[in-house]
């Protein structure tokens, strides 16, 4: 029909012609492709990937259906079902540990490499003994060239208010290597920690999650854990004071046995009174205090490890063989490109 164009079918036979025609072009081009690729791929660190899944305590509701279509939809009912009323869900753990704080908790985490030369704290590693390429090498020294000295004062205390550019340099490379997702139907916690070395990314790995546990537990008790110091207290105070009302109540008894006075009658029955009123405070204080110290526990996150650190045994990356191929072949349809434009 008029108006359409038909489709050219493909001449293998003109292509085939043009490589062979122009062969010298591909036997010079291709080794000269696949060297200078070596030198950059083999350049490039090898790295390690180590991931740890957590699975957070999720109360049961009759209403697990209705909560599993919201989860679809990005919205999380099931603590608002179960009257949890916690500020941080597990959709904000991926931003508590990007926050800096965080970051720079994990300066003083001890680690070692797996040919054990190094073993020092997870900052001095990041900052003395990461490998880079060459050409990044030649990029950090015209930056530093150009960049102003820091003036920023360096403190044996790390302040996350206050960092020096190094540490904030290694605080966002941090970030970088250590990352956080939730799966937002099943809450499943997923920490990913990336590594040159891989008994580091184990090691670093192992200590987020804990970290990570060791805050959710903190923020979550806190308030029991308030309750719990002030029932205490409390329940200490009461006991000291009806210890002295037995007590005062026991001696007045012994000293005055033998008196039949009205007066003396009545001191002792006021005595036994006040006694049996700091005993009731006392009884219902050591009741609140055990009720406190079950609201802790209560309150206290539980966390099922699905899947533990693992010392990987292959590099994550770079995929050398893949890139290389992709590279040659790239190359190779560009040289097949322009040698059937020559040929026509």
């Amino acid at each position: 029909m008029e108006g359409k164009k038909s489709i050219e079918p493909i001449d293998f036979t003109l292509i085939v012609k043009s490589i062979a025609k122009n062969k010298k072009i591909f036997f010079i081009t291709l080794p000269i492709v696949f060297v200078l690729g070596c030198l950059i791929l083999l350049s490039i660190p090898r790295y390690y990937n180590c991931q740890v899944k957590l699975a957070p305590e999720v109360s049961m509701s009759n209403m697990s259906g209705l909560s599993s279509i919201a989860s679809t939809m990005g919205i999380d009912i099931t603590s608002k079902l179960n009257g949890n009323q916690d500020a941080i869900s597990p959709e904000l753990y991926p931003d508590l540990m990007r926050s800096m704080d965080f970051r720079v908790s994990l300066f003083n985490i001890q680690i070692s490499t797996k040919d054990t030369t190094v073993t020092t704290d997870y900052y001095s590693y990041l900052k003395n003994y990461q490998k880079i390429a060459w050409w990044d090498n030649y990029i950090l020294k015209i930056k530093k060239y150009f960049e102003e000295k820091d003036n920023t004062p360096t403190n044996k205390k790390i302040n996350p208010f206050y960092l020096t550019k190094d540490q904030n340099d290694i605080a966002y490379l941090i970030g970088d290597k250590v990352k956080c997702a939730v799966d937002k139907k099943t809450n499943v916690i997923s920490i990913n920690v990336t590594d040159q070395d891989p008994l580091v990314a184990a090691t670093i790995a192992d200590s987020v999650s804990s970290r990570l546990q060791a805050f959710i537990t903190e923020y979550r008790t806190k308030k029991a854990r308030k309750d719990l110091e002030y029932i205490k207290n409390l329940y200490k105070d009461s006991r000291v004071r009806y210890e002295k009302a037995r007590k005062k109540y026991g001696e007045y008894g012994d000293a005055n046995m033998d008196l039949v006075l009205e007066s003396y009658k009545l001191e002792q029955v006021d005595l036994e009174n006040d006694m049996q009123l700091q005993y009731n405070s006392f009884s219902s204080l050591a009741t609140q205090y055990m009720a406190a110290k079950a609201k802790v526990q209560e309150r206290t996150p539980v966390f099922t490890m699905l899947q533990s650190p693992s010392v990987p045994i292959k590099p994550a990356g770079p995929k050398r063989m893949i890139l290389m191929g992709i590279l040659l072949i790239i190359t190779f349809v560009i040289l097949t490109f322009f040698s059937v434009l020559k040929t026509k």
